[in-house]
């Protein structure tokens, strides 16, 4: 009976081998690292599907407590204020619209994002609709809001 061994020159990684998982290495690392480096895009990304959400939150508190919901949008946050008698017309500030989840002001904030907006207030009546058609861009990105029945999307051309 032959027995078949292993000499000590078939195990391991040639040095062929161990140059080429290198090579790869560094093209993934030279594609993939600017993209994790930079941040501002990222985060005015995330700033603005936090606000879009927002304005998407605010429309649907306004129908479902029957009082009007105001998203009021800065250069780098937001803040959701309701009526507070319902029919007032007045929004102080300390009449904040609770976050579903936390139970806290709905606010958001983000540092570095830039705003152009004509008019950067909106206010949601007991049926939805806005009091204005308004077009908020944030960054590169647009919200479009339509005043007859309150849909707010994404409008990024």
């Amino acid at each position: 009976m032959t027995r078949i061994t292993k000499s000590n020159s078939d195990t391991g990684f040639t040095l062929v081998e161990l140059v080429m998982v290198l090579v790869l290495i560094g093209i993934v690392a030279t594609v993939a690292l600017p993209k994790f480096a930079g941040r501002s895009a990222f985060d005015q990304r995330v700033f603005f599907d936090d606000t879009l959400n927002a304005v998407r939150y605010a429309q649907k508190t306004a129908i479902a407590t029957g009082c009007n919901v105001r998203v009021s949008i800065a250069s780098n946050g937001y803040q959701l204020l309701r009526d507070d008698s319902c029919s007032s017309g007045s929004f102080a500030s300390n009449l904040t619209v609770q976050h579903p989840s936390t139970q806290t002001s709905y606010t958001g904030s983000q540092n570095g994002v830039s705003l152009t907006a004509s008019n950067a207030i909106t206010t949601f009546d007991s049926l939805g609709r806005a009091d204005a058609d308004n077009t908020i861009t944030l960054g590169a990105r647009q919200i479009t809001i339509v005043a007859a029945t309150g849909f707010s999307y994404d409008s990024t051309p």
